[in-house]
């Protein structure tokens, strides 16, 4: 998958499209990269996918693509596709979501990413020992939320800690 909107000189369009379920998780964290250009993206994917974009903490299939994708998106499900409208019969339910993009997000993407995939790649462990990367910035362990696990913060709560780590 390659493009670039600099390179084509895209100032905002919008993505809509039956995404290929084996590489829908590369094209969101693409269209992550580039989410300045794409204020809307309307698709299906398959509903396990449509599931964790949509998820929220203490929820089982909450992870990274879920916090990511909430911080810049506000994201809803819109409905299931049904197997049997396709043929052949798919092995997989459909789902079309809605990602609308929000105005400001208020950190460091990078520094979002980056801490995001670090405390969830250890999930059940709590963000004091998962995210030791960070640990020499001072103050460190007076930061909030070092006592919970990854699934257990909201979007909002990784946005702030993720400016804790900034500063």
């Amino acid at each position: 998958m390659k493009w670039d909107p600099e390179e084509i000189k895209l100032k905002n369009f919008a993505i809509i499209g039956n995404f290929p379920y084996n590489i829908s998780s590369q094209i969101l964290f693409h269209i992550l990269r580039y989410n300045q250009y794409i204020p809307e993206c309307i698709g299906m994917f398959q509903e396990e996918v449509a599931k964790r974009i949509t998820s929220h903490k203490g929820k089982k299939t909450y992870g990274i693509l879920s916090v990511l994708v909430q911080t810049f998106y506000n994201v809803k499900y819109l409905f299931t596709v049904k197997k049997k409208v396709f043929f052949p019969v798919p092995n997989v339910q459909s789902a079309v979501i809605s990602l609308k993009r929000k105005k400001e997000t208020y950190c460091n993407k990078n520094m979002l990413f980056e801490c995001v995939k670090v405390a969830f790649n250890q999930r059940r462990k709590k963000l004091k020992n998962s995210l030791q990367l960070f640990n020499h910035i001072p103050n460190f362990h007076k930061m909030p939320f070092l006592n919970k696990r990854a699934e257990e913060l909201s979007v909002k709560e990784f946005i702030q800690l993720t400016k804790e780590i900034e500063i």
